[in-house]
């Protein structure tokens, strides 16, 4: 086997097993979003949300296109999480420092941004902010160390 040939089989393989990682931090990120953002949402800010605003109707409701555009909220936030830690750990190496550093910027300028314009505006009461962003911050964190876990794995 020529050089080249051997380069170009090395670059394939670590080619395969970065799609690979990147496989599995989308899947493994897939499950735990979803399972954080719905524990969030029914545990703490709907209950608390219909108590601080009783005035309003139908505040935080349940139906079909609630659930749509939960659905690409949760894909939005996956896909930023995942691929903004990918590309950070990419340039930094990967490191679980790399991941908290990742999922902390993706937290301040997604639910630090959400949350602050929402109370801002007063649809959001200082108790269900300070309740949402440190879960919404363990959510971001949590899931950019399964990706610089899925990269390690990979040997990336």
């Amino acid at each position: 086997m020529s050089d080249t040939a051997a380069t170009q089989n090395l670059t394939g393989r670590r080619q395969a097993r970065r799609r690979s990682a990147l496989a599995i931090a989308l899947a493994l990120n897939v499950v735990w979003i979803n399972a954080s953002e719905v524990f969030r949402y029914f545990a703490f800010v709907m209950p608390m949300m219909r108590e601080a605003l009783p005035q309003v109707p139908d505040v935080a409701p349940m139906s079909l296109i609630v659930f749509a555009i939960w659905g690409l909220w949760d894909t939005i936030v996956l896909l930023t999480i995942t691929l903004a830690t990918w590309v950070y750990l990419d340039r930094t190496g990967t490191s679980y420092r790399g991941a908290l550093i990742s999922g902390t910027a993706v937290w301040l300028a997604v639910f630090v941004v959400l949350w602050l314009g929402l109370f801002n505006m007063n649809l959001a009461p200082a108790a269900v902010v300070l309740t949402a962003l440190p879960l919404a911050w363990l959510e971001m964190v949590v899931a950019a160390g399964l990706v610089a876990w899925a990269r390690r794995r990979a040997g990336l």
